[in-house]
């Protein structure tokens, strides 16, 4: 219950933080994607069904505040974090390259993503356009907030980790 408590409130602060402070601090309208680093963190900490879980959440948060269709940003961010918990088994916590990897893989995903059903569907053919403009200056800004957010998400884990197995060892 507590990992609950605690993952939601995370998603809710970086909720808050990608759609209030980081849209102040926009670079030419673009802004970092918190939400992917929260659900690609969690997927390969945690595994598929946890990312999966996670991912849903923060899609369907989207879709409530941001989204046209109902349910879109929830089935691509469900599909993000069962896709990062199939490294699970791969995942170092002293290792950065993985998570760095994986979150620059799930965000160039969720933005093809939504090129291709939100834009080129509707006859919007400027790809290169999107590419450069808005895909590669998201990713890179997300990148960097990546590198201090992940650490963050990583202690959090690993002391809810540390609890869940103090409070195991007192039922056995």
């Amino acid at each position: 219950m507590r990992r609950k408590i605690v993952v939601l409130l995370i998603i809710i602060v970086c909720f808050l933080l990608q759609t209030t402070v980081f849209q102040a601090l926009a670079f030419a309208s673009i802004s970092p994607n918190l939400l992917v680093v929260v659900v690609s963190a969690f997927g390969f900490m945690r595994g598929r069904k946890e990312g999966m879980w996670i991912g849903l959440c923060c899609g369907l948060l989207l879709d409530l505040f941001y989204g046209s269709l109902l349910g879109f940003y929830g089935l691509v961010y469900m599909y993000v974090g069962y896709l990062n918990g199939l490294f699970r088994k791969r995942f170092f916590p002293d290792d950065i390259k993985l998570p760095l990897i994986l979150i620059t893989a799930s965000d160039l995903f969720c933005n093809l993503i939504v090129y291709l059903f939100q834009f080129f569907m509707r006859g919007r053919f400027q790809f290169g356009y999107y590419l450069l403009h808005i895909i590669v200056p998201e990713l890179v800004y997300t990148i960097l907030v990546t590198v201090f957010l992940y650490f963050g998400i990583l202690k959090i884990n690993q002391k809810l980790e540390r609890m869940e197995k103090r409070s195991a060892r007192k039922f056995v």
